[in-house]
Formats: structure tokens, sequence, C-alpha cells
């Protein structure tokens, strides 16, 4: 389970950062946040929080879903 919820936070991560190689001025708060997130999850992967990858989960991506969402819509 854990593999997978950091494969997602990859897939994530990397479609944050081409979204903001098209339009670096796409309002996303933790724009920086969840590309070193996505890099640290692949490059160093012994060195996962498991509390960081929880409280992203919990609290950071319920914001990213809703800035989406307003994208999505405008």
């Amino acid at each position: 389970m854990r593999r997978a919820v950091e494969r997602e936070l990859e897939i994530i991560g990397e479609a944050v950062s081409k979204l903001d190689k098209i339009n670096s001025n796409i309002p996303i708060t933790y724009k920086r946040l969840i590309v070193d997130l996505r890099n640290k999850v692949i490059h160093s992967y012994d060195n996962v929080n498991n509390t960081i990858i929880w409280k992203v989960i919990m609290k950071d991506i319920p914001v990213l879903l809703e800035e989406v969402k307003v994208l999505i819509a405008s």
C-alpha cells in the first residue's frame, strides 16, 4: 500500500512539474513542494518519512484537489 501511495505522489508531482513548465502562472499553492516530494520519493527512497507522506495525504492533497477543481471549472 505504501508503494502505491508513493507512486501516486510521483505521478502527481510529475504532472505538476509539467504543468508548471507549460504555464508557471497557474496558481497551485504547494507547487514547488509537490515537485520536491516527487523527486525525493523517486531518488531517495530510504529517506522518505512516513509522517511527511501522511501529512501530505491528509492536509496537502485536499488543498490540491480543490485547486484543480477550480482550474477545471474555469
